[in-house]
């Protein structure tokens, strides 16, 4: 039997993905966690074959939960199963150690595939997620680099200027503020001003205001 550990912030859809899997001969649910921080604590007590991990939770996230699972628990394989696809989200992912990243609209066969897959330490990708990655790994990394004037806008938006304010202090026009916003966020595969930020300091393309 393999046993899975669920892991996901909304309790429907824990619900779900328990009964779909209660019902296969060689999968059996050995608990369920509402976040990482849960999900650690059940890893560390049922010992699964595989987690089906969630990606943005409160507390402890997806990503931090499966590098220490990764680190701590090495014969315990993360498939991540959530509904983003941005490079940056399955990046971090991989990175800290998951075994594979599907998406919330796979089919429940392919996800029961999936499932059996991990359990053997192979790696399984949702279509999509492969796809981003090829196309991230064909992508010259001079291109995705933001420019100086770009990363000096997106400074002056960390600081909550409107774009209105920074045309100003930049001596540009509200326009062409736009025009690097929108250059950034396609380079950083994010489609808004908070998450552009967040995933640039993420980067080290702005300084954490928390470690000033």
């Amino acid at each position: 039997m393999i046993r899975v550990l669920v892991v996901d912030d909304h309790p429907v859809v824990r619900s779900g993905l328990i009964g779909m899997l209660s019902v296969t001969d060689d999968i059996t649910v050995v608990g369920e966690a509402g976040d990482g921080s849960e999900a650690l604590a059940l890893v560390e007590s049922t010992r699964p074959d595989v987690v089906l991990m969630d990606l943005r939770m409160p507390r402890t996230d997806g990503v931090t939960a499966t590098g220490a699972i990764a680190s701590g628990y090495p014969e315990t394989k993360v498939l991540v199963l959530t509904t983003y696809d941005t490079d940056t989200d399955i990046l971090h992912a991989v990175e800290a150690g998951a075994t594979g990243y599907l998406l919330k609209d796979t089919p429940h066969a392919e996800l029961l595939d999936g499932i059996r897959a991990a359990a053997r330490g192979e790696t399984v990708l949702a279509p999509p997620v492969a796809a981003r990655l090829m196309s991230r790994l064909r992508t010259p990394s001079a291109a995705a680099q933001p420019s100086p004037r770009e990363l000096q806008v997106l400074a002056a938006v960390a600081r909550g200027l409107s774009n209105a304010e920074i045309g100003r202090e930049l001596y540009i026009g509200e326009a062409t503020v736009k025009t690097h916003l929108q250059r950034l966020f396609t380079k950083l595969d994010v489609d808004d001003r908070t998450r552009a930020v967040t995933v640039a300091i993420e980067l080290g393309l702005l300084p954490n205001p928390r470690s000033g």
